[in-house]
């Protein structure tokens, strides 16, 4: 799969293309469905396919301070999107001047100056150009002045819930992490550096590694979790790479020795290496409890080890 940093990326000489757009955090199965329809009529029409998703999300440029939780970064969300077979991850930089476009002006200079669109498929909900004036209508009508068709696929529902990356950041946000991995088909995975802790983990018996991740991570809820530890590439990329273990994760503060700064900390079962400075990907299978004060260390470590023990039979 080709990557391109914006449009100045597109090859001399490029030809007809599908295109699907959006901003696909998370990559879950609604975004699935609508990938693999732009796939498939790619493969039918004998183009490549080129998926165009948008950095920074376009609610920070529009209004400042209201970046929502990120579910992927960029670099999983091309790991994910080259798995479902698109031929082409187009990552377009969101600037001022872009959001103050038209829905014509943003079809012209995108879609058909520069990737001669042929068909574009998005979600139902798509809307585009300043102030989000255009929707699936106005493309349409677009593609009949420029050329090429377009249609808004169905938004997948469950139980009455239509998947999106907002219901996904709400559960993960209320902890639920197993109705967040059913939406995402996968379970919701933190990336970031192993940075130096208190080490305190060690003097108890369980060694963690204390993750540092992304200013809008989407991390979960207050609590320990069952989980996986992943190993990543010095890039942020799972390059195949098997897992480390299964991993007792805590995330939030330490109120038992009146730890004030939030954190995510994993301890990987039957694993000694030091992680520091590694990437590595926390992976949330299941929430066993939330954060709890303690009175005292026996205390606290009695149930660090009822923890262990839960996560070891929850994930064989």
């Amino acid at each position: 799969m080709q990557r391109w940093q914006g449009l100045k990326d597109v090859p001399t000489g490029w030809g007809r293309s599908v295109v699907t757009i959006g901003v696909f955090d998370g990559v879950h199965r609604g975004h699935q469905s609508i990938i693999a329809d732009a796939v498939g009529r790619a493969a039918e029409l004998g183009v490549p396919s080129v998926l165009i998703t948008f950095v920074p999300h376009p609610a920070e440029v529009v209004r400042p301070g209201a970046h929502p939780p990120v579910l992927t970064s960029l670099v999983r969300r091309a790991e994910l999107v080259e798995e479902l077979g698109v031929d082409v991850f187009c990552a377009l930089p969101f600037t001022l001047e872009l959001s103050k476009l038209s829905p014509a002006e943003f079809v012209h200079a995108t879609l058909v100056d520069r990737l001669h669109v042929t068909t574009v498929i998005v979600g139902e909900n798509f809307r585009f150009g300043h102030k989000a004036e255009g929707d699936v209508g106005t493309l349409q009508e677009l593609g009949r002045r420029f050329g090429f068709s377009a249609r808004g696929d169905h938004l997948l529902t469950e139980h009455d819930t239509t998947l999106s990356a907002t219901y996904v950041r709400s559960c993960v946000q209320a902890g639920d992490v197993r109705t967040a991995a059913e939406v995402l088909g996968r379970p919701h995975r933190l990336d970031g550096v192993v940075e130096r802790g208190d080490r305190r983990g060690r003097e108890l018996g369980y060694p963690t590694a204390n993750l540092r991740t992304d200013d809008w991570a989407a991390v979960p809820a207050d609590g320990v979790y069952a989980g996986r530890v992943v190993l990543l590439d010095e890039w942020g990329r799972t390059a195949g790479a098997p897992p480390l273990g299964t991993a007792a994760i805590s995330v939030g503060t330490n109120p038992t020795f009146d730890v004030r700064q939030r954190r995510v900390e994993a301890f990987v079962l039957d694993f000694d290496a030091d992680l520091y400075g590694a990437n590595i990907g926390v992976e949330f299978v299941a929430r066993l409890r939330g954060m709890e004060r303690y009175d005292g260390v026996d205390a606290l470590v009695a149930q660090m080890a009822l923890d262990v023990e839960q996560t070891r039979t929850l994930m064989q």
